[in-house]
């Protein structure tokens, strides 16, 4: 059995596809690549297809960054769970839009191949019910919570957590950013809420913003919500504050000749050492922090940084993990193809 798993991006479609072994979970990695992001899902699926045509496709995994309050695990994609989906474009246009055509563009081209939809959000439902809360009033949208992304990141990371981690603290620290607390490998909190543009400073995007920032700029600046997404998305975080790039080993090379590359490295581990109190406060301590991303993984002047900031807490592990996405979307997608032997050869799944 093949599996192909698809992890779009802002701008790469990253893929991998893997062999499932006689074991309930061995998987192979047979390729992995990625190929430009793009408005076509068709024409970005083509070339994927191209290269693994050779071994055939069985099974598909989806990354989709959000799945709402009511999608706690993978899932196949059937016609209601797409229908259901197709709701929520409205709350994440920039990516669950792009991630269902993809879905849809896959279902047509490998029509006997089983799609397994896997939710960035999943892995944080299982946070306690105060962490998702809002403080605004019950009469409003449901869907107004805080959810939490990089959720297969984290789940990946959290396997690879050696036992007896305590109270930890998982750093994803990339292009995208974000922190989670767990104990004992369950999750407790995250720093990004009800979209992927809260919590910590990132490439290009700002964190956590006073919302009268928000109402002054659609005020008095002549931003139309158009403008004002492309300023939060495209052109805040370290992109913004330093005027020139949005990569951390550019800034870090420069630092020490550029003001503005000094001013977006040194803001971006003051707002990661603020809020990674906060994830300690709420695990009441602090035995395990794991650094994993791009920047986590790479960068060892961010993280001696970050670790020299936690010297008040006395004896704190210290671990890095690079990431793996793509594993686990094919191990969720190999667990539930296994179980579901009705989906087989369905073109609706």
């Amino acid at each position: 059995m093949n599996v192909l798993t698809l992890n779009g991006g802002s701008s790469s479609l990253k893929f991998a596809v893997y062999r499932a072994g006689d074991a309930a979970q061995e998987l192979e990695l047979v390729h992995s690549d990625a190929v430009r992001a793009g408005s076509d899902a068709e024409q970005m699926l083509a070339p994927i297809l191209a290269r693994v045509a050779r071994d055939g496709v069985d099974a598909v995994g989806h990354r989709i960054v959000f799945g709402g309050p009511r999608y706690e695990s993978p899932v196949l994609a059937s016609s209601a769970v797409m229908d259901d989906l197709e709701a929520l474009v409205a709350v994440e246009p920039l990516h669950l839009r792009a991630e269902l055509d993809l879905v849809y563009a896959v279902r047509h081209a490998l029509p006997r191949a089983r799609n397994v939809l896997c939710f960035d959000t999943a892995f944080h439902r299982r946070s306690p019910a105060i962490a998702h809360r809002l403080p605004l009033p019950p009469d409003l949208d449901p869907l107004l919570q805080r959810y939490g992304f990089h959720g297969l990141s984290y789940e990946y990371v959290a396997s690879q957590v050696p036992a007896g981690a305590g109270r930890t603290v998982i750093a994803h620290l990339g292009s995208g950013a974000s922190l989670c607390a767990l104990r004992d490998r369950v999750p407790v909190d995250t720093t990004m809420g009800f979209t992927a543009l809260g919590g910590l400073m990132m490439g290009t995007r700002p964190g956590d913003l006073d919302p009268g920032i928000v109402l002054r700029l659609l005020r008095t600046d002549n931003y139309d919500l158009e403008r004002l997404t492309d300023l939060l998305y495209y052109h805040s975080g370290l992109l913004g504050v330093s005027g020139s790039t949005a990569d951390m080993k550019s800034l870090l090379d420069r630092a020490s000749t550029q003001d503005s590359a000094r001013e977006a490295v040194d803001l971006f581990v003051y707002q990661l050492v603020k809020q990674l109190g906060a994830m300690v406060a709420v695990l009441g301590g602090l035995d395990t922090l794991v650094f994993t991303g791009g920047i986590g993984e790479n960068a060892a002047p961010i993280r001696d940084r970050v670790v020299a900031s936690l010297a008040y807490l006395g004896d704190v592990r210290t671990l890095v993990i690079p990431t793996d996405e793509n594993l686990m979307i094919a191990r969720h997608t190999l667990r539930l193809t296994n179980s579901s032997p009705e989906s087989r050869g369905d073109p609706r799944h």
